[in-house]
C-alpha cells in the first residue's frame, strides 16, 4: 500500500482526531471538504481507513487476513464400552466450536495475527455461544452473519470406545446463506487484507464471487478445500474463467488435488508434481500438497520442495490440518518465505495432533520455534 504525500498527512490529521468532521480536516489540511472526500475514497480504496466513518485499522493492521467459509459446533460422543447398534450406549459427549474457516481464524489469532472472519451462524444458542467462544479467542466476528429461521450448522461424530469413528452426520445447510449478496456487504472487510482464505465450504455461486472480488480489490486468495466433494467447487468455478477467478494459492491433499483436476493420483512426489504443474497452468501460484505422515510437497514459481512431517505423539489429528494452514499463512504474512513457511506450519500441524483439542491451546509463534529447534538434527 502507497501512500501520496497528502493522504499520509490527512491519514495523520485523522488519527490524531478521529472526531473531526470533513470541514475541520479540510482546515486543518488547507484544501476543501471536496478534495478531503477524495483522499477519503483512496485511503478506504487502499485499506488504510476501513470505511468513510474515519475507522482506522487496528495496529499492525496491515498484515490482516480474511477468513472466509464454514463455522459450526463440533459434538463429539465416544462410547465407554463396545458400541452395540440400536439401543443406547454409556459414553461422554464433549461440543466445542469448529468448522474449517473459524478453526483457521482462531488458530491465527493464537499466533499473533489480526484476523476478521466472514460466516454464517443461525439466532440461537449454538450461535451465540458459536460467536462468543471464537471473540473470546481474538477473533473480529463482526462481520458473521446471523441468518434467520435457519440452525447453526454441527457436526456429530460418535466414537467407539478406541476412538474408531462409528458414524457422523453434519448439517451445514446454514453456509448457503452466505450468498454472493451476503459477501458483497462486506466487501470493505476484505479491502486492503493481506490475505484472504477461502474454504470450500462455500457454494460455487459465493466462491466465485469472492475470487472475483478479491482479485477486484487486488487481495491474493488461499483455497483450503475442506474435502474431495467440496475440492470440485474451485475447478467448476475455474472452468468458467481460470485467469481471472484462480486463487493465488491451493491446499489439497492428495484425494482434494485429485478432485481439483478431475482425476486420481498416486501418493508419489512425480506425479503430485505433475498435479502442481497443472494447477500452474491454470493460473495457480503456489501449491502446497499435504500427505499426512509423508510430509508435504510444495511448488512455487522458485521450485518444489518435499517437507517431512515433524515426529509427534498423536493424540487426535482433528485440526492439523487447519493449524498448518494457518501458522503457513502467519509466516508468510510476517515475511518469510514460501518454504520456511511451510516448515512453520508442520510444526504446527505436530503440536495440534498432540492435543485433545481442535485448536490447541499450546499453539503460539515460541512453541512453534521450540518445535522446529528441537527436531533439527
Amino acid at each position: 500500500m502507497t501512500l501520496t504525500e497528502t493522504e499520509t498527512a490527512l491519514l495523520n490529521l485523522i488519527r490524531d482526531a478521529p472526531l473531526a468532521s470533513p470541514a475541520e480536516l479540510a482546515r486543518r489540511l488547507g484544501t476543501s471538504r471536496a478534495a478531503v472526500n477524495v483522499h477519503v475514497s483512496a485511503l478506504v480504496r487502499k485499506g488504510a481507513l476501513l470505511g468513510r466513518g474515519y475507522v482506522l485499522p487496528a495496529e499492525g493492521q496491515s498484515q490482516r487476513l480474511v477468513v472466509v467459509g464454514g463455522m459450526n459446533m463440533d459434538v463429539k460422543a465416544q462410547t465407554t464400552a463396545q458400541a452395540i447398534a440400536g439401543t443406547s450406549n454409556p459414553g461422554v459427549t464433549l461440543q466445542a466450536p469448529g468448522g474449517v474457516a473459524r478453526n483457521v481464524a482462531e488458530n491465527l489469532a493464537r499466533l499473533g495475527i489480526a484476523v476478521s472472519l466472514i460466516s454464517v451462524v443461525g439466532r440461537d444458542d449454538l450461535g451465540d455461544r458459536l460467536l462468543r467462544d471464537t471473540a473470546a479467542a481474538g477473533v473480529d466476528v463482526r462481520h458473521v452473519l446471523r441468518a434467520e429461521g435457519l440452525a447453526t450448522g454441527t457436526y456429530t461424530a460418535v466414537l467407539g470406545k478406541d476412538r474408531e469413528l462409528l458414524v457422523a452426520v453434519a448439517s451445514m445447510d446454514v453456509t448457503e446463506a452466505l450468498t454472493p449478496a451476503a459477501l458483497q456487504e462486506r466487501r470493505n472487510v476484505l479491502r486492503g487484507a493481506a490475505w484472504v482464505v477461502a474454504d470450500g465450504n462455500l457454494s460455487r455461486p459465493a466462491l466465485a464471487h469472492l475470487l472475483a472480488l478479491s482479485a477486484e480489490l487486488g487481495v491474493r486468495v488461499v483455497f483450503e478445500p475442506v474435502s474431495s466433494p467440496k475440492a470440485a467447487r474451485l475447478r467448476e468455478v475455474m472452468a468458467v474463467d481460470n485467469k481471472r477467478l484462480a486463487p493465488f494459492a491451493v491446499t489439497p491433499n492428495v484425494l482434494e488435488l485429485g478432485a481439483l483436476l478431475d482425476r486420481e493420483f498416486p501418493d508419489e512426489p512425480q506425479a503430485l508434481l505433475r498435479g502442481a504443474s497443472e494447477l500452474h497452468a491454470l493460473g495457480v501460484s503456489l501449491v502446497w500438497i499435504r500427505r499426512g505422515t509423508l510430509g508435504s510437497l510444495l511448488s512455487t514459481s522458485e521450485g518444489v520442495h518435499e517437507l517431512p512431517a515433524l515426529p509427534a505423539s498423536v493424540r487426535d489429528v482433528t485440526g492439523a490440518g487447519d493449524a498448518m494452514l494457518a501458522a503457513f499463512l502467519a509466516a508468510l504474512a510476517a515475511g518469510h518465505a514460501p518454504l520456511d513457511a511451510a516448515r512453520q506450519g508442520h510444526a504446527a500441524a505436530a503440536i495440534t495432533v498432540e492435543s485433545e483439542h481442535t485448536v490447541s491451546p499450546l499453539l503460539s509463534p515460541s512453541t512453534i520455534q521450540d518445535r522446529l529447534q528441537n527436531a533439527t538434527p
